[in-house]
């Protein structure tokens, strides 16, 4: 399958997920590092305006529905993803120190405000549909239903451990403390609910989450899960029993939507961007640097190459 680029979009919310590398165990049982990281998510969601609709920290995976609407989902997933490939080593002392991410993050489109409830859900619910546990109030984990569906803030501290390490070069008694900021991290309400009172949401969204785990666990045909005191034992940095594996080029949708209306035109929406995107690309790259690319697409990389004749 041929790769097809990101398009940065203002409008459309878009389901992002990152693997780690052969799908290791890097983010179980540790909830500093778990706060840590929904510390990062907090401050580059304040950085780029980011609206977070939930997130959920997986054993090897981190994934979360979103919407960018100043079309930076590139930026805010540069920063996110380093910062916590940086942090990992921190707080499991058993990583090597080499990379912690597979490859690249996927995103796909949710067109409509079904879709991102539909992906919300997937979110909150990976634990019970991977068999893990029977209700996600007995996941050992974060897991941010409560959090979204109550409205809360949530305060975390976030170290600037760069700046923190080179002051420690000079003045070993530095504080920790001056390195340190508070960030809040609010999910922002399921579109179409933004007027519906706090507690009438949660009480629908609590009984929308019971059927659908009613539903999963007849689907599962009385598999037994593996329960929270066996996650308990779960070692960092293992490997899964059975997970989802992909390459780069494996085949992914490119809009998540059960209806098949909106998913056809989101299809007819990213697919005209991105021919005009090729067809663009195709002339810039043969010379013509001021042809202007589509919206929500970047320019390709430019490459110097020296001639060596030239400075001899």
């Amino acid at each position: 399958m041929a790769y097809h680029p990101r398009i940065e979009t203002k409008k459309i919310a878009s389901f992002q997920t990152t693997r780690t590398r052969r799908s290791e165990l890097w983010f179980v049982n540790n909830r500093p590092l778990e706060r840590a990281i929904l510390g990062y998510a907090a401050k580059y969601a304040a950085r780029y305006s980011v609206k977070l609709y939930g997130l959920a920290i997986e054993g090897n995976h981190v994934h979360f529905p979103a919407l960018f609407p100043k079309a930076n989902r590139a930026h805010f997933m540069r920063d996110f993803n380093s910062a916590i490939a940086r942090v990992v080593p921190r707080y499991q002392k058993a990583h090597p120190f080499g990379p912690l991410w597979a490859r690249r993050y996927s995103a796909e489109y949710l067109p409509a405000d079904e879709d991102i409830e539909e992906q919300f859900f997937y979110t909150v619910l990976q634990p019970v549909q991977d068999g893990l546990v029977e209700s996600i109030y007995d996941y050992p984990g974060y897991n941010c239903f409560e959090d979204a569906v109550m409205g809360r803030t949530k305060i975390f501290k976030v170290v600037h451990w760069k700046k923190y390490n080179d002051a420690l070069r000079w003045n070993p008694k530095v504080s920790i403390g001056d390195f340190t900021e508070k960030v809040e991290l609010t999910y922002a309400r399921i579109p179409g609910y933004e007027d519906m009172p706090t507690l009438e949401y949660a009480r629908m969204m609590r009984a929308k989450l019971r059927k659908r785990t009613a539903e999963i666990l007849v689907a599962r045909k009385g598999k037994p899960c593996l329960g929270k005191a066996r996650l308990q034992e779960r070692i960092p940095g293992a490997l899964p029993t059975s997970t989802k594996r992909s390459t780069r080029t494996s085949h992914r949708p490119r809009v998540l939507s059960k209806d098949n209306t909106r998913r056809a035109a989101g299809k007819s929406w990213y697919f005209s961007i991105y021919f005009k995107f090729k067809e663009t690309s195709t002339l810039y790259r043969s010379g013509q640097i001021d042809v202007q690319f589509p919206e929500g697409t970047y320019r390709p990389p430019m490459f110097t190459v020296v001639n060596n004749d030239l400075i001899r």
